[in-house]
């Protein structure tokens, strides 16, 4: 019997064990694009010993624990109710509720960082990047994910008689702001990039959108296995630097 331990590739799980864990409702069909983000996020982590990770705003998800299995992590979000999500009851993760930019841990606590899917929701981006940087430790990693300058909902216009309009979608999500460029984010924290991965291109953008749209779920469902063969080619087609819609990238502080 292969054990948990046996597995880790060293210090981050081995990416197809990590992609079966996709918290994401059908992760093979609606959830399609989940997998995507988690292959890009895969990418760009570290593969090296991180005990201590404050993951900012991973609410039910889960994603750093799953990612580094022999980390200790604290998942601060804004939403309390996330508490009780079973990601949260694992012995080695401790639920904070609290906001991003009023960090409630002292300067230099944890290794690394992540904000996956998180800078788009906080008004003042600003703050919430001095404080992740803040507490932070030298040498530690930031790793963060959100949509980019190619960014829009529905992708293409064909779609838009299915779909909600892009505010509704914006506002429903708790979007502040499209994305970021990598060189917004370059600004924002000012360091450099040490690696960053796109997805969602624009082959795969079809079931992730036809997932979003207004469609009964019978036909989203349909229409994304319809979809499968030219979502699954250009998955596996798409490289780290290619056109993508959406951006996961790792900052190491100095």
């Amino acid at each position: 019997m292969v054990t948990l331990s046996q597995k880790i590739d060293n210090f981050k799980l081995p990416l197809q064990d990590f992609l079966a864990c996709n918290p994401f409702p059908e992760p093979l069909t609606l959830g399609f694009f989940y997998r995507e983000k988690m292959r890009a996020i895969h990418h760009i982590a570290p593969n090296q010993e991180l005990p201590k990770i404050l993951e900012v705003g991973g609410g039910q998800s889960g994603l750093t624990s799953l990612l580094y299995p022999q980390a200790k992590i604290t998942n601060i979000d804004f939403n309390p109710e996330y508490a009780k999500a079973p990601c949260n009851q694992q012995e080695r993760v401790n639920f904070v509720c609290g906001d991003a930019t009023a960090l409630p841990f002292a300067d230099e606590s944890f290794d690394a960082v992540t904000m996956f899917d998180l800078l788009e929701h906080v008004p003042d981006d600003q703050k919430a990047i001095s404080e992740a940087l803040r507490v932070l430790r030298p040498h530690g990693f930031l790793l963060i994910s959100t949509p980019n300058e190619n960014w829009r909902f529905p992708y293409y216009k064909f779609m838009q008689s299915i779909c909600p309009s892009e505010d509704e979608v914006m506002a429903e999500w708790g979007h502040v702001r499209r994305g970021y460029t990598l060189t917004e984010i370059k600004t924002l924290i000012n360091l450099s990039c040490q690696k960053y991965a796109t997805f969602i291109n624009p082959l795969t953008v079809l079931g992730h959108d036809v997932a979003f749209s207004n469609l009964p779920h019978r036909q989203r469902r349909i229409l994304c296995k319809i979809l499968s063969p030219l979502t699954w080619l250009s998955y596996y087609l798409h490289k780290p630097q290619g056109l993508g819609t959406e951006t996961a990238s790792v900052w190491q502080k100095n």
